[in-house]
């Protein structure tokens, strides 16, 4: 199978990069490459792009793709946690601009045995990375009741969690859940019929193992800071979430980095001595147009925002 990944809000995303011939970029989550590919379409045969992804079907399918653009790709196989430390570590200080698209690709999703999909019956997986030990059947086999119920209600919003959580419990009390069609049976079990009318009643509880499972939300809070303060002056991150949790956490992060003072309302002047980073492009994010949903229909929950590091 292909790996397949529509890039969301394309042009939108590299737009708000101001890509610049020369410059320096980084994609964190190469995926298939498509963010990619025109960010260095538009660097017009001068700079360096990193990219960086932690899937091996996603650097082997943007290695082929980039490929046209030879020596100015480098692409590294990490979390984009560890990205800024890689690449300080290559001798690059600062960069212009930085992508991060959180969305998990189409191929992720279609490839059932990738185990991310409720809508075909495979080994519950979803790692993003095959490399790491802890996986959902791990997760959704080991965690105690009470745990699967705060990830559930936390990481899915799902309004039935404890009732899922004790399903998930008493299930694996005969034998242990190892497929996604197990667990998509508990879950319905878990659901009252009349509610079960809007979407597939596992979307919530899959999306919460999912982001348990890669950590996705602490990697995201523990990235952003040093994401900011690797751009150089005018350098600008722009993230594409798909979720309120995400979105939440990117926009605290970026109102914490535009305006860091911790004085009390009250203080006359500024006495904490902390500096302002940069300043939010858009306090209203960016989401996809009429056109783009009619054509990807998982652009729906995307959102974009972007901040630009002060300086000059």
């Amino acid at each position: 199978m292909e790996f397949e990944h529509r890039s969301v809000l394309l042009r939108e995303t590299v737009d708000a990069l101001l890509v610049k011939p020369g410059g320096v970029y980084m994609d964190g989550t190469l995926g298939g490459g498509g963010h990619s590919y025109e960010i260095l379409k538009r660097l017009d045969g001068s700079g360096t792009l990193y990219g960086i992804d932690q899937d091996a079907d996603a650097i082997h399918a943007a290695s082929e793709r980039l490929s046209v653009f030879g020596d100015m790709v480098f692409i590294l196989r990490d979390n984009y946690c560890n990205a800024v430390a890689r690449l300080r570590s290559m001798g690059v200080d600062a960069v212009d601009g930085i992508v991060l698209d959180l969305g998990v690709s189409s191929y992720q999703l279609d490839k059932a045995e990738r185990g991310f999909t409720y809508k075909q019956d495979a080994p519950l997986d979803m790692r993003m990375d095959d490399r790491q030990s802890m996986s959902a059947k791990e997760i959704v086999n080991t965690c105690s009741e009470s745990e699967l119920y705060r990830m559930i209600r936390d990481y899915g919003e799902e309004q039935f969690a404890k009732n899922i959580a004790k399903h998930i419990v008493e299930a694996r009390r005969d034998k242990p859940v190892e497929t996604t069609g197990e667990l998509c049976e508990i879950i319905k079990a878990s659901i009252p019929a009349k509610c079960r009318i809007n979407g597939h009643p596992a979307k919530k509880t899959f999306q919460a193992i999912r982001i348990a499972c890669n950590r996705e939300l602490d990697v995201l809070e523990d990235s952003l800071d040093d994401m900011i303060a690797f751009l150089k002056p005018g350098g600008r991150l722009a993230i594409i979430t798909f979720h309120s949790l995400e979105d939440r956490i990117v926009k605290t992060a970026f109102k914490r980095n535009e305006n860091p003072c911790t004085c009390p309302p009250n203080f006359p002047v500024c006495v904490c001595g902390k500096v302002s980073m940069g300043r939010q492009i858009n306090r209203k994010p960016i989401v996809p147009d009429g056109e783009e949903l009619e054509q990807n229909k998982r652009s729906k929950s995307a959102k974009l925002r972007i901040f630009e590091r002060s300086g000059k």
